[in-house]
């Protein structure tokens, strides 16, 4: 089979790619450019270089072409414009969720006209196809797992897609690594939002949105603790960075006409402590199910929260999760999972 294979620098792409080879495919990789080192040189070291040098790396290792698809504009336009917007309106972004959807899955494709039979990714997932349907599933690896990133594509982008190792643990991708040779075989995962490299999210959010202070204010008293420098610095939830003594302090809310930040001692006695939401935008990976019996992830990470659903419209959801969750904010994502498929999710809209 003909493959093409996005590959990153890291080890879980490099694996991936070695996988496909040793398996005899056709292949081709592709070393997406999507980091904004140009316009924010300034504030610290991008390391797309290394990570190209280590692409090449692995290409050389199996003898496989790598081409370069430079997609910084798209990126900007469609992800960080996004991620910014969320911020100034006081929500939680989630630019990996956006990332996958629009750019990996969506403008790669547009862009890369080659006949390929099937996309190779390193994400920890697993793609089943089923009478011609195509179904998510999670990792073997629940830490690793990153079906919640992937849960905004459809059925055409799942049905060009192949994830190799979502049947295999960490540890086992740093064995196949070291099997193969690889160079980066010992490489740390990368951190936090792919487009910052080593900039410090903070000073992104500097950049693009400035300083303004304002008052932190306690929830239930109104008395005033101290001083932040902008709302958007801030996400509900939040326990450091907030500069206060006789902590521990949470964020409970934000008003964002006053900027002004909330905080309290106990989330339980606030409305960051909640089990109701609603999730609009819900994609459906297959179809609307027809259950209302669920698990929810309201984050990345190997917890899942048995919830029910009521539907509002097709694409809409009230949520009920089962126990209370600490730090439900606007505008991250809620994903459903039926045991071991993720059948959706949608962004989080407080009631």
């Amino acid at each position: 089979m003909r493959m093409a294979v996005l590959l990153s620098g890291g080890v879980d792409s490099s694996v991936a790619l070695g996988m496909m080879k040793e398996a005899g495919h056709d292949i081709t990789a592709y070393y997406m450019k999507i980091w904004l080192e140009e316009d924010m040189a300034f504030m610290g070291d991008c390391p797309w270089e290394d990570d190209l040098q280590q692409a090449q790396s692995v290409c050389e290792r199996f003898d496989v072409p790598l081409k370069i698809v430079n997609l910084q504009k798209d990126y900007f336009d469609i992800v960080v414009k996004y991620t910014i917007d969320e911020l100034k309106a006081g929500r939680t972004p989630s630019p990996d969720i956006m990332c996958n959807k629009n750019i990996k899955f969506g403008v790669f494709f547009d862009k890369v006209k080659e006949d390929f039979d099937k996309c190779v990714s390193g994400h920890y997932a697993s793609v089943v196809e089923e009478n011609g349907v195509f179904h998510l599933h999670q990792a073997l690896d629940p830490v690793k797992d990153q079906t919640y990133f992937l849960t905004h594509l459809n059925q055409d982008q799942l049905s060009k897609i192949h994830c190799p190792l979502g049947g295999m643990l960490k540890s086992e991708v740093r064995v196949k690594a070291r099997q193969f040779r690889l160079m980066n075989a010992e490489r740390k995962d990368s951190q936090g939002i792919c487009f910052l490299g080593k900039i410090k999210y903070n000073d992104f959010v500097k950049f693009y949105l400035g300083e303004k202070e304002g008052d932190i204010i306690e929830l239930e008293t109104g008395t005033i603790l101290g001083k932040h420098k902008g709302f958007w610095f801030h996400t509900i939830g939040q326990r450091q960075g907030l500069g206060l003594s006789g902590g521990p302090w949470y964020v409970a809310k934000k008003d964002i006409e006053t900027n002004t930040v909330f905080v309290s001692h106990n989330l339980i006695e606030t409305s960051v402590k909640s089990n109701q939401f609603i999730a609009e935008e819900v994609n459906w990976i297959v179809t609307k199910p027809e259950k209302t019996s669920f698990e929810c992830k309201l984050r990345h990470g190997p917890k899942k929260i048995q919830c029910e659903i009521q539907f509002i419209d097709d694409n809409k959801v009230k949520v009920t999760l089962n126990e209370d969750d600490q730090g439900i904010s606007p505008g991250q994502f809620a994903i459903f999972y039926d045991g071991t498929e993720c059948i959706g999710g949608g962004r989080i809209a407080l009631l």
